[in-house]
């Protein structure tokens, strides 16, 4: 089946930045989504940025301006460009696949740790 691997995450000081990195595997058809969301302790998940395999990007308004989201089709893969990180950033970050005109149809990885802090 479709397997997700994520890297990137770790602490880093508020004003820092981090590139989160998500390679997918499997079988997968040329039309998908991918995109990271996240989830704070005590809070929901919720999307962070998306884009799909034509390019189109989404994000959510805390990270306008901040977060760029990017992929790779070749690799089948998608980035995460986190610059001036707030502390509100704080969460575990997933990445998502969505594959359209399939089933099983979505994916998510193991997920990874983004702290900010002093």
């Amino acid at each position: 089946q479709v397997q997700l691997v994520e890297s990137g995450g770790g602490l880093v000081q508020p004003g820092g930045s981090l590139r989160l990195s998500c390679a997918a595997s499997g079988n997968i058809l040329t039309i998908y989504t991918m995109g990271w969301y996240r989830q704070a302790p005590g809070k929901q998940r919720e999307l962070v940025a998306t884009i799909t395999s034509a390019g189109s990007t989404n994000y959510a308004d805390s990270v306008k301006g901040r977060f760029t989201i990017s992929r790779d089709n070749a690799k089948t893969a998608v980035y995460m460009r986190m610059n001036s990180l707030k502390i509100d950033d704080t969460a575990v970050y997933y990445c998502r696949l969505y594959i359209y005109y399939s089933r099983p149809n979505d994916y998510w990885g193991q997920g990874t740790q983004v702290t900010v802090s002093e």
